[in-house]
């Protein structure tokens, strides 16, 4: 985890590590989805990217199939929002009904990368 030096306002505690700011661990988790989505089976040859979404993260890619988009402009893929408990919701995009469907609750991170990743029913990679 990244950690800065605290400002203690001059009083001796020089060397002390702060704790890391939020924003780090957002961060991290988007680069860890970042790094998962690039060991996908479906696609390889698009880049998908990453973005925030609410209280979670939504993969987007170009629709290189032209099912939902016949011009092949960017669809949503997944969207994967942090419970308090430290696991994962992970939604796939019903493109008819223009929302998001949650597939699967209580995973890891990895598990539902992994999900996302493999997607042999075809439910987020369209």
């Amino acid at each position: 985890m990244i950690q800065r030096q605290a400002h203690d306002g001059g009083s001796g505690g020089r060397g002390r590590p702060a704790m890391p700011e939020p924003g780090n661990v957002l961060t991290l988790d988007r680069v860890r989805i970042e790094r998962g989505i690039a060991q996908r089976e479906r696609y390889k040859y698009v880049v998908p990217r990453v973005e925030r979404e609410g209280l979670g993260w939504k993969i987007v890619s170009p629709n290189c199939s032209r099912n939902i988009d016949p011009q092949g402009g960017e669809i949503d893929i997944a969207w994967l929002v942090p419970t308090s408990d430290g696991r994962w919701l992970l939604h796939a995009r019903d493109h008819v009904q223009g929302c998001w469907r949650l597939r699967v609750a209580g995973l890891t991170l990895a598990d539902a990368l992994a999900r996302v990743c493999a997607d042999p029913a075809r439910e987020f990679w369209q």
